[in-house]
């Protein structure tokens, strides 16, 4: 029986894949374009083509599967965020209850566990409220802390000397390199499960300051956080792009995280993560 991996082409996947490929056991990548996984491929791996949206597909691509890495993957694209997350969510449960999937490791976030609030975390509830329901599945709800990896959208101001935040200089979160999410998947997965349960993964807590004094010290010269209201936070994102629904979840989430709702429950595993925060901004900077 086969290990189901998706998100290869991502931060989280291809660690799964590749931590599973080298203890030697069968990994199915799924992907959306058969191309994408020529890599895993040579190594070993069989490469299944789906939508994580389409049931069908992903049902077939995981059945006979020992277990499974799923998340949903942000698709800033779709007409409405919301609606893909749930039309995505649905689909995964589907899936999962057609192929009879015995185990499945969630990527999910910190704070899933609060039905309102958290922007975009709110359609991991969701989901994690589907899979639940399914008496047959056994799923471990990865619930993740801040990605490290997404301090690099606050990296293009570094020749100012400034580090932009919408979060006070000095306000510490909970945050997580990928790479640990990824290892701890693979791990989870051979653990296999007896039950459906949380693990709550975190690598440190850490403030905008704390980014700033690591960037500074690799850099080689000071750099400071210039503090941004929050009011300007969806003209600022969407001015780059981001659609407007998105950034309003987005900013929801960093009010929820300034009012110290964007923490972990508690009652649960807890793992704490090896990657520090200065190693991910070393790799954001290509200074690795």
């Amino acid at each position: 029986m086969s290990y189901i991996v998706t998100g290869v082409t991502g931060h989280t996947g291809a660690v799964v894949a590749d931590a599973l490929l080298a203890q030697g056991k069968r990994v199915r990548v799924v992907v959306r374009e058969r191309s994408k996984g020529d890599r895993f491929a040579a190594r070993g791996a069989e490469v299944a083509v789906a939508d994580l949206g389409d049931a069908g597909a992903l049902a077939q691509a995981l059945t006979g599967a020992q277990g499974a890495y799923l998340l949903v993957p942000p698709n800033f694209a779709a007409p409405s965020f919301r609606t893909y997350q749930r039309q995505t969510a649905d689909a995964i449960a589907a899936a999962a209850k057609q192929s009879g999937l015995p185990h499945l490791v969630l990527l999910s976030s910190i704070a899933a566990e609060r039905d309102a609030g958290t922007g975009p975390i709110v359609g991991l509830h969701y989901l994690e409220g589907l899979l639940r329901a399914l008496p047959q599945t056994r799923s471990t709800f990865i619930r993740a802390a801040y990605f490290m990896e997404n301090l690099g959208g606050s990296l293009s101001m570094l020749e100012q000397g400034v580090m932009p935040s919408f979060t006070p200089a000095n306000m510490a979160l909970d945050m997580i390199a990928t790479a640990d999410i990824g290892k701890l998947a693979a791990q989870l997965l051979v653990e296999g499960a007896s039950a459906t349960s949380v693990v709550e993964l975190s690598g440190g807590r850490y403030s905008p300051s704390d980014a700033a004094a690591a960037v500074s010290a690799i850099v080689g010269k000071p750099i400071a956080v210039a503090e941004a209201p929050l009011e300007a936070m969806v003209p600022t994102l969407t001015g780059f792009g981001m659609p407007t629904e998105v950034a309003e979840l987005y900013r929801e989430m960093t009010q929820a995280a300034i009012d110290g709702r964007l923490a972990f429950e508690g009652g649960h595993r807890r793992v704490q993560g090896t990657t520090p925060l200065a190693t991910v901004l070393r790799q954001l900077l290509g200074k690795a």
